[in-house]
Order: structure tokens, then sequence, then C-alpha cells
């Protein structure tokens, strides 16, 4: 251990250490600082949120659901309270993200694409995971992705050119 025996490398991480506890202490005061932003719901909305007979709808269509649904009636979107944390449910819930992906419009953002790339290499934990004798399968596994990929461009490719949903452009 050198930094112990020169005096000027314990001064050094001294003063770094005080310098990142200051910046942490001016972090925490500027959180503290920010101003609060109003409640969007008024006291009426609010009301109306937290009585039992209000009647939850889908996040998607805005189809009324029952209070036991695990999935909308009208479009298959997953809208029960738990379904993320059901461990056959989630399955489904994350194929509609993949399938969002490659079907809905798509923000141009690079965060939300390397997002996509991202989760879609969870896949190639299975090509890990199967014996060697088994090419077929990775190859499968592999040209899978692949396809998905150049699905999630082309959506996203798409996604830019067309015009948001409710917007009508003149044509002329």
């Amino acid at each position: 251990m050198f930094g112990a025996c020169d005096p000027n490398f314990v001064v050094a991480g001294l003063a770094i250490c005080g310098l990142l506890l200051a910046g942490l202490w001016r972090l925490i005061a500027w959180v503290r600082e920010a101003p609060v932003k109003p409640d969007p719901w008024d006291a009426e909305v609010e009301q109306k949120l937290s009585d039992p007979e209000t009647v939850e709808v889908c996040p998607h269509c805005l189809t009324p659901q029952p209070p036991t649904a695990w999935f909308c009636r009208r479009c298959g979107r997953a809208v029960g309270p738990y379904n993320n944390l059901m461990p056959f449910v989630q399955i489904f819930s994350e194929g509609e993200v993949f399938r969002n992906g490659t079907c809905d419009r798509l923000r141009s953002s690079p965060l939300i694409l390397v997002g996509y790339f991202l989760l879609s290499l969870n896949f190639l934990a299975l090509i890990v995971i199967q014996p060697l004798g088994s090419w077929l399968f990775s190859l499968l596994i592999l040209l899978a992705l692949l396809s998905y990929w150049s699905s999630l461009l082309k959506n996203l490719k798409r996604s830019k050119t067309e015009p948001p949903e409710g917007r009508q452009e003149d044509v002329e």
C-alpha cells in the first residue's frame, strides 16, 4: 500500500472525500429547495377516484374492466393490479412490451431503442443454457432475434414518418 505511506496521497484522498461530501450535501439541499408541483387533481376528482363504485378502465383503450380482470377483453392488454408480479402472467406483460415495439407507434428516442435491444438480449441466455448438441435451437433463437430487431427498426422508421394519431394533416 503505497498510498498510506505518502502523506500527499492521504491529503488528496481526504480532499476528494470532502469534495464528494460537499457535493452530496449540495444535492440534498437542491432537492429540498425544489418547488413543489401542484396537485393535478382537484378535490372532486380525488373523491371520485377513491370512491369504491369507480370502475377501472384499460389504460390503452379505456374499456371498463371488472375488478378481477387480468387482461382487457377488448384489446388484450394487461390490466390487473399485480400482473407484473405474477410469474406466469408476467410473461404476457413482457410479450406486450415486445409487441408494442414492433407494432405500435414509438417515440423517436435513443433510450427507448437501446432499452428494446437490451431487453431482447435476455433471449441470448437461452442459448447459454442449452446443451452443446442443440445448435439448431441456438440458431433459431439467433434468427428470431435478428427478425425482431429488423421489425423493431422498421417500426421505428415508420413511426418517424407517420404523423401522430389524432392529428390530421392536409394533403394537397
